[in-house]
């Protein structure tokens, strides 16, 4: 037979096999191993945690009754409750008088301990008269299961037993006491301290520990469960009867206090429940080994062919140069030997094929394209001015000059000139605070002028922001919306007031008007035009924010306060410490 050297096997057998030897067989392995050692350690410190929950149990119910036991000791050995009960009372009133006297003494212990609720007094003293906690020892109460627990036994310790509640059932707790410690004239006399049912029910309840729980008493009734399908509370059920522990475990707390006398507290955990947390990974580390199988594989097999691939397109590629066709192996450049191999061919044909030089300079002439274009555009927005403000001054001029002559129309011709030469001279791109506020005044007189007096303006602005240099116009389309938009449309006089000012780092510019302003769907609206790049309606105040968009980025605000009929507020920050301050 012969023998297989292992230089013939194939590339990406020998990666299975290095794979399965190195990799694929620890991993399973390890998985084996720390999934047994996880589901033991997991086990026992649920048990640990489970024997906790139980004795916390234990404590707190033990507490309950103690609590009530306390109380029934403080009374047992009471002389001046004894006598109340022995009492032989001449009229309904004697004892009224005795009860508001001597029961308050008894009643007062019920708001104290959160675990009491209601204590009652038993006595076969007849004149003693049923009401308030008080009852008479008759056939009933002598029938009761309560009772028969309790009536043979006159001893120190009291009784815990299970007492009725209001649906006729065996859920209730007591503590019943035979009062026989002042005992003059045979009068049987007992005490019934009832527990809480929503303390009891809270502690047994205990959300920490994950099983059912079993109250058993001497004889191996249950007296308690959280299991709801055992039925306790109408019939005595006995522990054995319902004892199943395959595939669970058994917790055991007794009770070593005289008054349970041998109690204990069982707690029943399912064993699934102890690793459940483990066993439901287990699919998920049994899905990991088939992945850690496959995906490996899928990829060795993947890595295999790729070796094979790049090795046969450097073959074909240098065959074709016995045919002098120098053409370069395209992709990225690696680092390993084929990529090595690769980039040594590319090398050589480098100085016939310039593609990357090409690619780099058709890059150099597409960004050279773009941004002439964005120059155009900014050229486009900077000429542009608003013709219909232009027809109405013009107009108005025109006809007041044929009217009358006035000294006023020389001046709003000037104004009109000064305006007019700032917007079309763009070789200055920054002026000062001072100047635009002077271009700002020569614009409204203008209005004024139009409007008849119908507009009045004022300004007010900090000394020490003059000589802070903006983009020029940048003002003046504001005041000029807030005049055509805002007042020119307004029944009545109206005003244009400009404030600047400085605010830490920032120069503030309030344009406010109390024109005809706008609704909420109006200015979302403007808000939304700004946004687009388009030129479209409202020229100068998108002029305005593309520019400073160009000038400041993100580093400016620019906020629109409108209420329809009641005007408009503009108020745009600009950083100082972007500003070009003059010496």
């Amino acid at each position: 037979m012969k023998r297989i050297h292992f230089n013939d096997v194939k590339i990406r057998n020998k990666l299975l096999m290095i794979y399965m030897v190195s990799v694929f067989l620890p991993i399973v392995l390890t998985n084996v191993i720390f999934y047994h050692v996880t589901s033991e350690n997991v086990k026992a410190q649920k048990i640990s945690d489970s024997e906790l929950a139980l004795k916390q149990i234990s404590n707190d119910f033990r507490k309950s009754v103690e609590d009530a036991v306390g109380i029934s000791t403080v009374l047992y050995s009471d002389s001046l409750l004894h006598q109340f009960l022995e009492t032989t009372y001449e009229t309904p009133l004697d004892f009224i008088l005795a009860y508001n006297y001597y029961f308050r003494d008894v009643n007062k212990y019920t708001p104290i301990y959160s675990s009491i609720r209601s204590i009652y007094l038993y006595t076969d003293n007849s004149s003693v008269i049923t009401a308030g906690g008080i009852f008479g020892i008759d056939k009933k109460v002598k029938d009761s299961h309560w009772y028969q627990s309790t009536s043979n036994i006159r001893q120190f310790y009291p009784v815990v037993t299970r007492t009725l509640d209001d649906q006729g059932e065996l859920s209730k707790f007591s503590v019943v006491r035979q009062l026989d410690y002042f005992n003059q004239n045979n009068t049987q006399k007992i005490i019934m301290i009832n527990l809480n049912d929503s303390v009891i029910e809270q502690i047994f309840h205990n959300v920490t520990f994950e099983g059912d729980i079993y109250l058993v008493n001497k004889e191996g009734n249950i007296e308690y469960t959280t299991k709801n399908d055992v039925p306790w509370k109408t019939q005595f059920v006995s522990y054995k009867s319902i004892r199943n522990i395959e595939d669970s475990i058994e917790l055991t707390s007794n009770y070593q206090l005289q008054y349970l006398n041998d109690w204990k507290l069982i707690g029943i955990l399912p064993e699934n429940n102890l690793i459940s947390d483990v066993e439901n990974s287990r699919s998920f580390i049994f899905y990991l080994a088939i992945w850690n199988f496959v995906i490996p594989s899928m990829f060795i097999i993947y890595m295999a062919g790729n070796i094979h691939l790049r090795l046969n397109q450097i073959v074909r590629k240098m065959r074709k140069v016995k045919d002098q066709s120098f053409e370069m192996i395209e992709g990225a450049t690696y680092k390993d030997e084929i990529g090595v191999l690769t980039s040594e061919f590319n090398r050589m044909t480098k100085k016939i094929k310039g593609l990357i030089n090409d690619v780099y300079i058709v890059k150099i002439q597409k960004k050279d394209l773009e941004l002439q274009k964005k120059e155009a555009q900014l050229n486009a927005l900077q000429s542009q001015i608003n013709p219909h403000f232009l027809f109405n001054v013009l107009e108005t001029v025109r006809m007041r000059s044929l009217l009358k002559e006035e000294k006023e129309t020389a001046e709003i011709i000037h104004n009109m000139a000064k305006i007019l030469r700032n917007s079309i001279t763009w070789d200055k791109d920054w002026i000062t605070i001072e100047q635009e506020l002077l271009l700002a005044k020569s614009f409204l007189e203008i209005q004024q002028y139009r409007f008849d007096d119908k507009l009045y303006y004022e300004f007010e602005i900090d000394n020490d922001v003059k000589k802070v240099e903006i983009p020029n116009m940048v003002i003046i389309p504001f005041i000029e919306n807030a005049s055509i938009h805002g007042i020119e449309a307004k029944k009545g006089k109206g005003k244009v007031v400009v404030k600047v000012e400085r605010e830490d780092q920032a120069i503030i510019f309030r344009i406010y008007d109390n024109g005809v302003g706008m609704s909420e769907d109006k200015v979302r609206q403007l808000y939304r035009s700004l946004e687009k790049d388009e030129i479209g309606d409202r020229v100068g105040i998108k002029n305005v924010y593309y520019r400073l968009k160009m000038y400041y980025g993100d580093s400016f605000t620019l906020n629109i306060e409108s209420q329809k009929n009641e005007g408009t507020m503009i108020i745009l920050k600009l950083p100082i410490i972007l500003l070009k301050t003059r010496e």
